[in-house]
């Protein structure tokens, strides 16, 4: 059992932080792309290496793959409170201005991610609307950005959640 209040719980950070939804399904997701990412990478750099060519389609999956990591690692740091921020200001003061500021924070990053998520649809929906199509291997560029407004929804749920448990401890 910890000491401490509710208020406190909703503003320090935790590994494990009270969620509807388990965080592992991110985790995993991140997991499996680094892993892919790395297999990849390493079969492309030994076929490079014994033959002089490469795959022509790993530069291309390896963005994609990154994104993918970026977006799911960063629905999590989020959660559990581990994404940037300039500690001195933010874990400085009474609590109550923690609270705020991590209000404030939270707020801002919510505002940010709806936007990502309707722009990038947006460009999304042009990009499947013209068919346009990758440069290595010809695929409907879209198959890869429609990760960017789905995984852009799934922080902007994520930080909805947070901000409501913020609110939610003030009282």
């Amino acid at each position: 059992m910890s000491d401490s209040t509710p208020q406190e719980d909703a503003v320090a950070p935790s590994s494990q932080p009270p969620v509807k939804v388990p965080l592992v399904l991110e985790d995993t997701v991140s997991v499996l792309a680094m892993a892919l990412l790395a297999v990849i990478t390493f079969a492309n750099v030994v076929v490079r290496y014994l033959t002089d060519t490469s795959f022509a389609w790993t530069e291309e999956f390896s963005i994609f793959l990154l994104i993918v990591v970026t977006m799911t690692a960063s629905s999590t740091a989020f959660v559990r409170s581990q994404h940037i921020r300039i500690e001195f200001l933010a874990d400085a003061g009474p609590r109550s201005r923690q609270r705020i500021m991590a209000v404030g924070a939270t707020l801002c990053s919510l505002l940010f991610f709806i936007a990502l998520t309707i722009l990038s649809a947006r460009m999304v929906y042009d990009e499947y609307t013209w068919g346009d199509t990758s440069p290595a291997i010809g695929v409907p560029t879209w198959w890869y950005s429609i990760w960017v407004p789905l995984l852009s929804a799934v922080i902007t749920l994520r930080l909805a959640g947070i901000l409501h448990r913020l609110l939610r401890a003030s009282k």
